[in-house]
């Protein structure tokens, strides 16, 4: 029986650079995202993470490098990236002056739908991200959860097989944005891809197949959340005991590690009161790898780039 063949990259770039000035933003990018996946980029602020956003969706071009959206070419096919893309940036792109419905018509009129389509895509986007009751609402009176949750669903009008999430939680409440959390699940499984820059590392703990910390304009580390927790040894089993000592032992997630402190324990015949667990998070990732420290701002406002 054959293994099931690897699933074909929704996105691919090689040797991504872009500079500003003597400022260098990125320097050598490679991307290879499957398609139905959620890939992660983390970084301090102003490491690059925009920045490749924009570029791959086209809003700037890259200096060097060349990349890929669903196999079409960014730089001699640009239109036929733009109709299979969705991006959903820092900050909402919802009319407050509009309704909810009225938001999605205009999407709607925007990818050139006839009425009648529009308005069956509309109602259908609004029952699924839990809008339809506050359809005909004026969205300025909308919670900063409800924007969002509107705003992913004018990025969904089109039918993007790949959307791009530029901290797409920022300042959301944590009930909100684990709501955001489920649309994006919901997405992947309809197989979706989706490139999602966050500030949150348990955002991308949650949502990424894959993750690729950003410093510099480069990537310093790539893999799953656990391969990139297995790059910092900080994990320790903390044994407290009848008494009130506390013991603290290195602990790498290797089970017959643990099999060999219990058997210890067991031996010594001291009373253990608790034992605990505790292995490396994103966080201890992201502070070790980048140094704990917040990049100096190596992006250049979008004005000064225009």
């Amino acid at each position: 029986m054959t293994s099931p063949s690897p699933r074909p990259p929704a996105l691919e770039a090689v040797g991504l650079r872009k500079s500003y000035g003597d400022k260098v933003v990125l320097d050598g990018i490679d991307l290879a995202i499957p398609a139905g996946s959620v890939f992660a980029l983390l970084g301090p602020n102003g490491a690059g993470k925009t920045t490749i956003v924009e570029i791959l969706s086209t809003l700037i071009t890259a200096d060097a490098g060349t990349a890929r959206v669903l196999g079409h070419d960014l730089a001699t096919q640009p239109d036929a990236v733009r109709a299979a893309i969705g991006v959903t940036g820092q900050f909402s792109a919802v009319d407050g002056l509009l309704t909810a419905e009225e938001n999605l018509l205009l999407m709607a009129d925007l990818f050139h739908l006839d009425r009648a389509e529009g308005r069956r895509r509309a109602a259908d986007l609004l029952e699924r991200f839990d809008l339809a009751d506050v359809a005909t609402k004026h969205a300025a009176t909308f919670s900063g959860g409800m924007k969002r949750r509107l705003d992913l669903a004018m990025t969904m009008v089109g039918r993007p097989r790949v959307i791009f999430l530029d901290e797409p939680t920022t300042g959301l409440d944590p009930r909100s944005r684990r709501g955001v959390w489920d649309i994006v699940r919901e997405l992947v499984a309809d197989g979706v891809t989706i490139l999602l820059t966050t500030q949150y590392l348990e955002e991308a703990d949650e949502l990424a197949d894959s993750i690729a910390v950003l410093d510099h304009g480069t990537f310093i580390a790539q893999g799953t959340s656990a391969e990139l927790k297995r790059l910092v040894p900080t994990g320790h089993v903390e044994v407290s005991f009848v008494g009130g000592d506390t013991r603290r032992v290195p602990y790498d997630g290797d089970v017959e590690t643990l099999r060999t402190l219990l058997a210890d324990l067991d031996a010594s015949g001291d009373a253990v009161a608790d034992l605990a667990i505790h292995t490396p998070d994103l966080d201890d990732v992201f502070l070790a790898l980048t140094g704990g420290h917040a990049a100096t701002d190596t992006q250049v406002p979008q004005e000064a780039a225009r």
